[in-house]
């Protein structure tokens, strides 16, 4: 399923993609939400969805992607929910994100 950023009306990512960096690379079966309004470099999270999002789809790495609209359209797709008692894997605090159904 194809989802499109809300922030960049014209860019678009494969939920397959988020799905095998979640399963394959975090070794998790979700990711947090993270959005952070400051540029890639002074990102703090780099195991969110923001930081993911900015580094491998985003036009402008330095805009906050990771929005609540973003997060509404995921979850739309039906492979996803959204969960607020996630654990931050970047600072161990529980944390709004998407899991895996």
């Amino acid at each position: 399923m194809i989802i499109t950023l809300p922030e960049e009306d014209d860019t678009q990512f494969d939920l397959q993609l988020l799905i095998r960096h979640i399963l394959i690379e975090e070794r998790r079966r979700y990711i947090i939400q993270g959005q952070q309004n400051v540029s890639l470099q002074e990102h703090t999270k780099d195991k969110s969805l923001d930081y993911w999002l900015r580094s491998n789809v985003a036009r402008y790495p330095d805009r906050k992607q990771a929005t609540n609209e973003l997060i509404h359209r995921i979850c739309n797709s039906g492979l996803f929910r959204e969960n607020v008692n996630l654990v931050c894997p970047n600072t161990g605090y529980v944390c709004s994100g998407i899991e895996l159904v």
